[in-house]
């Protein structure tokens, strides 16, 4: 049987020093077998790099041989968009020290001057830590398809100006970058889906998945979203994931949101226990046990005053 091999060619938009080099590289390695990807780097390429020295020249050669881009000179920083969210860098912004201008942003309005100053409430049921559906409460509206929901999520969000960042980034090839973000609409799923997850998860179980989303996070920016560690950890966190399913009502307001009440789904019970964790009964919750606890957790503590003395607490000085 004939062998069948694939030719895939990723056209790369930049050199190394911007992630995105290097990024999509590591991932088409996981894409296609060691011989069937094939890299276009025009940066990377001498007599590219000598013709153009950077992003000016490449505008003026745009304009002068009709070719449509976004970034003008009077507008003269890079962007980069998707249904998420919007990344400018570069520029203007290359400087830390400069103030994003106003009209830079495209997805959100300023917070300050723009938004309502009507809070609204959403919301947002979640299935095994995926986003099923987005209630207006407002309008009794339910969104249930993914594309509708985030273009709902963005819409509205950004009417309230919720989502932007502007941060000095630690770039995986060893350099710090300045750029300013938008992201209205995964603003707002992240704030509901994180607090469902505090409220569901047991709490050690949330600690380790802490570590374990950092650190795939940590391979997604750096592109090793195919490697075997990250396809260990993916397993990892659709574990803790399955039980994170409910409703969190969100709370919109100029310039971000919160949470404002949650409920696990009947069919995966909760490990909130009200009458429990209530000032007002006993509720199983044995309050002579809290002195062998205490004992307990101290030893260390007590032994640490035995070896050394107590702690002394520094005079202020006059």
């Amino acid at each position: 049987m004939a062998r069948l091999s694939i030719l895939a060619l990723f056209l790369v938009p930049d050199s190394g020093i911007w992630d995105s080099g290097i990024r999509i590289p590591v991932l088409s390695r996981g894409l296609c077998s060691v011989d069937g990807a094939g890299i276009i780097a025009p940066w990377r390429d001498v007599e590219f790099c000598r013709q153009f020295q950077g992003r000016q020249d490449l505008i003026a050669y745009a304009q002068k041989h009709g070719i449509e881009v976004s970034a003008k000179p009077a507008t003269p920083w890079s962007t980069d968009a998707n249904i998420l969210h919007i990344s400018y860098e570069s520029g203007v912004l290359e400087n830390p020290n400069t103030v994003a201008p106003d009209n830079l942003y495209e997805m959100t309005v300023d917070p300050l001057t723009k938004a309502p100053r009507v809070a609204v409430r959403l919301v947002i049921q979640f299935d095994r830590g995926l986003p099923t559906s987005v209630e207006d409460l407002a309008s009794s509206r339910v969104y249930t398809k993914p594309l509708e929901m985030l273009e709902f999520l963005n819409d509205l969000g950004g009417s309230y100006g919720i989502g932007r960042i502007d941060i000095v980034e630690n770039r995986y090839v060893g350099l710090k970058s300045r750029g300013v973000y938008e992201t209205p609409g995964g603003t707002i799923l992240y704030a509901a889906h994180q607090d469902l997850e505090v409220f569901a998860l047991d709490r050690e179980v949330l600690r380790t998945k802490q570590v374990l989303r950092d650190r795939m996070a940590d391979y997604v920016y750096n592109g090793f979203w195919f490697s075997p560690e990250a396809i260990y950890v993916r397993k990892c966190i659709e574990l803790a994931e399955e039980r994170v399913s409910g409703k969190v009502t969100v709370e919109l307001a100029p310039g971000y949101c919160r949470a404002v009440a949650r409920k696990a789904a009947d069919d995966v019970g909760a490990l909130y226990n009200e009458q429990l964790v209530s000032m007002d009964i006993h509720g199983g919750y044995v309050p002579q046990d809290a002195g062998g606890f205490i004992a307990i957790n101290a030893v260390r503590i007590r032994e640490h005053v035995r070896a050394f003395g107590a702690y002394e607490v520094p005079k202020q000085g006059k």
